[in-house]
């Protein structure tokens, strides 16, 4: 591969043994522009999470279990794909005392010790991206200036926000919180930006002081005047002045994100400050909802819920008489979410599988990939919309007049698993890694299960997958009240098939328990349902879902809609 053996000429000149190459760029967002997606560039493979590990007689490709089919087909024939956590980074490095390279700009501190902290290896961070000495392209910036929320969106008045974080300092005895999560500037300003595709993201840093400086570095342009006028208190700095005022400052205790704050940055404040032992604040902040972003939620489901419903109506009255493949299927779908005029954008790439292609759990089809959907398949969609109170994400699988029992039986235990975390009992400490077993629990009696987590927090009008609470076997964060995170237990068999049923929920408080509320407004497929798996309290549960859906988005629906959509939520 031309491209790798171009990285390595520059091995000598730097004196390393291998290279490091991650997904992310500087400012550690889910989702990159093509331009800076250099791990993508040097591999070929287009998932959201990965790391590159070029060495000067191997490459290894590390992914996690939703990217291990993509990475083989993507990537294979240049690279060797390895799963993780089944073995890490500093395995492959075991024994060896090798120089390997990064860009400190595009690593913390904290993912270089999860990935290689029991290596021997000795890490030089580099002034330059190799990555970029040998890749010409065209770096296309967005231009789109920053905006601030409608005042309808319910969120907190900046100040207020403000005034916690002083608070915290102050618990904390910290002189500064450096914010280097883009999400998390969006959240404490309530502004949005377009810096990338899927995400309403300001790319911005932002510095404050326990005395109340608030210093916003960004790229100036895209801060109008109007703008600046709305935060009286917030100086606006080029974000090239960043590392001249962090140099400036001595003898200080800060508060950083270390799950974004680069390497480069770290270092740079470590040589002259303490940095405090506690994590950014706003995460947890920002995941709690309060009741009129939780309305608001709602009201975006119940807009996508319509989008999405008429769409499954028209897969299930089309597929055998017109030409519907997975990326046609993907661009209709899209068509009814625009329909709406709150819509802004998908909130990730569709997921758009039929057949063996539903076993690939990150799939995004391509020309080469592109399958015709057929009678017999079973389709699965997983896609999200951004609308300007909310984020979706929602999956389904349909039949296309598939008539295996065995599908039937593995989706209803899915379904099983669905209702068992939706119905949960949750108590004042209950956390996902207490919830995630129910969601495998009917898998796991015939000997199957999904290798991903259960559930992930989903931001407000912001990131799809948003922390730090999710159901997982390892979140011990507990469940608040006003957090929303995903239900979605699944099954994938390789070249075969693909499973997945996922609504949003939340953390309700009703007579002072808490309860799982849904939010999804979407039905579920009864025609790949066997019924006589269900119990009389399963049965129940989904008959109360299809009632709420059924009255939810009844009166969007055409006259022949409104019958589909009567049919799909029957009682059973």
């Amino acid at each position: 591969m031309k491209k790798i053996k171009k990285l390595r000429k520059i091995f000598n000149k730097v004196r390393i043994d291998g290279y490091i190459v991650p997904k992310n760029d500087e400012y550690f967002g889910e989702y990159v522009s093509e331009y800076n997606d250099r791990l993508n560039y040097i591999s070929n493979f287009s998932g959201s999470f990965g790391l590159g590990l070029i060495l000067k007689n191997k490459n290894y490709l590390f992914v996690d279990g939703r990217y291990t089919l993509q990475a083989y087909n993507q990537s294979g024939k240049f690279f060797k794909i390895i799963t993780f956590p089944d073995k890490m980074p500093s395995d492959i490095l075991r024994n060896k005392k090798l120089s390997i390279g990064f860009d400190p700009r595009l690593f913390t501190k904290k993912t270089l010790n999860i990935f290689f902290g029991k290596s021997n290896c000795n890490f030089k961070p580099l002034d330059f991206n190799l990555v970029d000495k040998t890749w010409k392209r065209e770096i296309e910036k967005s231009r789109n200036n920053f905006y601030l929320l409608p005042k309808y969106s319910g969120n907190d008045n900046y100040k207020l926000k403000i005034k916690k974080i002083l608070s915290n300092l102050k618990k904390k005895n910290a002189d500064f919180l450096f914010i280097t999560s883009s999400e998390n500037n969006a959240w404490l300003f309530n502004i949005r930006g377009q810096d990338t595709e899927y995400t309403p993201l300001p790319h911005s840093h932002t510095l404050i002081s326990k005395n109340r400086e608030i210093l916003f570095f960004c790229d100036l342009e895209k801060v109008s005047s109007s703008l600046r006028k709305k935060f009286n208190k917030v100086k606006f700095l080029s974000k090239d002045l960043l590392t001249d005022i962090l140099l400036k400052i001595n003898s200080k205790k800060f508060v950083l994100d270390k799950n974004t704050c680069s390497f480069y940055f770290e270092n740079l404040i470590s040589k002259n400050n303490k940095i405090l032992n506690s994590e950014d604040p706003i995460y947890f902040l920002k995941a709690i909802k309060n009741k009129k972003e939780i309305n608001n939620i709602k009201q975006a489901h119940i807009y996508d819920g319509v989008a999405l419903t008429k769409f499954l109506f028209w897969i299930k009255k089309n597929f055998k008489s017109k030409k519907i493949t997975e990326i046609s299927a993907s661009k209709k779908l899209l068509d009814f979410r625009k329909k709406n005029k709150k819509f802004k954008s998908s909130s990730f790439p569709t997921i758009s599988g039929s057949g063996s292609n539903g076993a690939i759990i990150h799939y995004k089809p391509e020309k080469k990939t592109n399958r015709k959907l057929r009678k017999g398949d079973i389709y699965l969609v997983d896609s999200g919309g951004q609308y300007e109170f909310g984020t979706t994400d929602v999956t389904r699988t349909i039949t296309l007049q598939n008539k295996n029992k065995r599908i039937k039986n593995i989706f209803t235990r899915v379904l099983k698993g669905h209702i068992a975390v939706a119905d949960f009992k949750l108590n004042k400490n209950s956390s996902g890694s207490n919830i995630d077993f129910k969601a495998r629990k009917y898998l796991r009696e015939i000997g199957l299960d999904f290798p991903h987590s259960t559930g992930h927090g989903v931001g407000y009008y912001l990131n799809v997958h948003e922390g730090p609470h999710a159901i997982s076997k390892n979140n011990t964060i507990k469940l608040n009240e006003g957090m929303v995170v995903s239900n979605e237990p699944g099954y994938y068999e390789k070249n075969n098939f693909g499973i997945r049923i996922e609504n949003l929920i939340y953390v309700k408080k009703k007579k002072k328990k808490k309860i799982f509320e849904n939010l999804t407004l979407v039905p579920i497929d009864k025609d790949l349902i066997d019924n006589k798996l269900l119990n009389f309290k399963e049965k129940k549960w989904l008959n109360d879902y299809h009632k709420k859906v059924y009255a939810s988005i009844k009166n969007f629906m055409s006259e022949d809609e409104r019958i589909e959509l009567e049919k799909a939520c029957s009682i059973i």
